[in-house]
């Protein structure tokens, strides 16, 4: 659980922004939306397959660009 603890002379509005840096470096709003809905294992199998394929396409297409 983040927790922030408002600071001598610190306003609401930094006391938030301090807030939501915190929950962001954590992670949690991320594990949270891929939580949000139940993806079966071969589901994520197939997802990863094609993110390593566009990867790979777009470094054989900045290789092709460069030489």
């Amino acid at each position: 659980m983040t927790t922030v603890t408002l600071r001598p002379n610190e306003t609401q509005e930094q006391l938030f922004r301090r807030f939501r840096k915190q929950v962001a470096k954590s992670g949690i709003l991320s594990t949270v939306r891929r939580k949000r809905w139940h993806i079966s294992k071969s589901e994520l199998r197939r997802i990863a397959i094609k993110k390593a394929i566009r990867r790979a396409r777009r470094r054989q297409q900045r290789q092709s660009n460069q030489g």
